[in-house]
């Protein structure tokens, strides 16, 4: 029986012998992460945890200024820099908690998205929460009720100058449910813009902030 190396039997006692290949652990196997912060993310790629928590933290401030300007006029102008400016101030938030994560126009325009429909629902909260506190708790909203009703009364008188076939409808323009459904459209139209604005306002600042290479 030949004893060499390739016989598949022990060459002393018979028994049969296991040949285990020699392969190589990959690289990324062997590697240990020894800093304990958790690697930046792959090339062109967002890592919407923190993406999602600084667009939170940019929308809690938006609605908190929201609230403070019901009460106070003169914050209105920070309330509204603020709320336009928040797909901005939620990039540098992300650049700064992500220094090495890639960033480009498409990837600002990604989280602007984002940043807009989180910014119109925290709103839309904020609204509903203010309106809630000042009907039945404040009781102030007697001048609001007026001012609408005023402006309401005034479209709708137009309307029926312009074209009198609308007079059938009189009674229903002036219904609660036309009023309502009157502060939804606003609120709509004032969301398409805000969602339009954080958009453009990410892709411009992820241009500003572009990256051609993870810095290692």
């Amino acid at each position: 029986m030949d004893s060499g190396g390739s016989s598949p039997f022990c060459p002393h006692c018979g028994a049969p012998q296991i040949f285990l290949l020699d392969h190589d652990l990959p690289a990324e196997l062997t590697a240990t992460d020894t800093t304990g912060t958790a690697p930046p993310p792959a090339p062109r790629q967002v890592e919407w945890k923190t993406a999602i928590r600084c667009a939170l933290l940019v929308a809690a401030v938006s609605a908190v200024l929201t609230l403070i300007a019901a009460r106070f006029e003169s914050v209105s102008p920070l309330s509204w820099l603020w709320t336009v400016s928040g797909s901005l101030i939620t990039l540098a938030l992300y650049q700064k908690r992500r220094p090495k994560a890639w960033m480009d126009a498409g990837i600002g325009a990604r989280i602007g998205v984002v940043v807009g429909f989180v910014l119109v629902g925290s709103l839309a909260v904020a609204m509903a929460a203010g309106g809630l506190v000042a009907r039945y708790l404040l009781h102030n909203m007697a001048g609001f009720d007026a001012q609408l009703t005023q402006q309401l009364h005034m479209q709708i008188q137009h309307a029926l100058a312009t074209n009198p076939e609308t007079k059938s409808l009189q009674g229903y323009l002036y219904s609660p449910e036309f009023r309502a459904g009157m502060m939804l459209a606003g609120f709509g139209l004032i969301s398409g813009i805000l969602l339009v604005l954080s958009t453009v306002g990410g892709a411009v600042g992820g241009l500003l902030r572009t990256r051609h290479k993870v810095s290692l």
